[in-house]
């Protein structure tokens, strides 16, 4: 099939394009390398440096590839800049995505799969792990966001009958995760660590569900072969505060290196923590890889690749 990935040289996107093209799909990607990086496209993808908010070149791409299938990914993934810029993240996560759910439209896409968030998208849930029945009650612009987008994918699925496929990942780690800027606690820790630096922690009692990259891939192969529209958590259903992941990190470097905390950011939440039992029983998924083997392969890629 002809597939469109949105943001593919990015960290889940390009994981997700190279399983695409080895199950023989003809992959066209849409990145403006604000976050992606060139070296994380895979050859055989059709490559557009382009940015989601230019309407007109974006149509174009569309009306000359025609995709079947698209996957969005391009976002602005900072909770704390969203918290920081309102503005930029509505920009960047709303009306970007609104362009490409017109031409969606405008081209007859089947099927759009869509990167939302279940880490921020529930708030502090009383209920842990959280499933996706749960009431969301966003508190960082980025949540509301990613809310608002299921919001129109509901209605462009009931007036248009675009069938859509929204993932809603918890804190995504592993190889190609950009470590600069402020989301992406693993990623971060671990550059800092590898140039000699402590790591800053902010708070460091917050719990999250760390889900390794190469799993949330196979959730979206996965999500193809869904026959209605749905929304899935993609977690573990595992806690793990940030103190403790600082010293699984700090077991790699012999333990040299020690814990500065700083007060936790606006914005945040204390506890994030995901069923995936919804995605398990209807699309026959379940993570594969437990923290300490993903947080060791992570390792190796970043150390390997500095």
């Amino acid at each position: 099939m002809r597939i469109l990935v949105t943001g593919g040289a990015g960290f889940i996107g390009s994981h997700v394009a190279d399983l695409l093209i080895e199950n023989k799909h003809e992959v066209f990607v849409i990145d403006n390398l604000s976050s992606g990086r060139l070296e994380n496209l895979n050859s055989n993808a059709r490559f557009f440096k382009e940015d989601l908010c230019d309407y007109e070149k974006i149509e174009k791409m569309f009306g000359e590839n025609r995709p079947e299938i698209v996957y969005h990914f391009a976002a602005q993934i900072d909770v704390r800049k969203s918290v920081e810029n309102p503005v930029f993240d509505t920009k960047n996560n709303i009306l970007s995505t609104i362009n490409i759910l017109e031409l969606c439209r405008k081209y007859k896409v089947q099927h759009f799969i869509f990167s939302s968030t279940g880490g921020a998208i529930y708030g502090d849930a009383d209920e842990i792990p959280t499933t996706e029945n749960y009431k969301e009650k966003p508190i960082s612009p980025y949540g509301c966001a990613k809310l608002s987008i299921e919001k129109y994918l509901h209605y462009y699925n009931f007036v248009y009958g675009l069938k859509y496929t929204a993932l809603r990942y918890s804190n995504v780690y592993g190889p190609r995760q950009n470590p600069h800027g402020e989301a992406g606690v693993v990623a971060i820790f671990l550059n800092n660590m590898l140039n000699g630096k402590n790591p800053v922690i902010f708070g460091g009692k917050q719990t999250r569900d760390f889900v390794f990259v190469e799993d949330v891939a196979k959730a979206n192969i996965l999500a193809l072969n869904d026959n209605k529209s749905d929304i899935y958590n993609v977690g573990t259903g595992v806690e793990t505060d940030i103190t403790k992941l600082f010293f699984k990190i700090n077991n790699f470097f012999n333990n040299g290196f020690k814990e500065i905390h700083l007060e936790m950011k606006k914005g945040e939440q204390m506890k994030s923590c995901l069923s995936f039992d919804k995605i398990k029983e209807n699309l026959a998924w379940m993570p594969s890889w437990n923290i300490d083997e993903g947080l060791k392969r992570t390792y190796e890629w970043f150390e390997k690749s500095r």
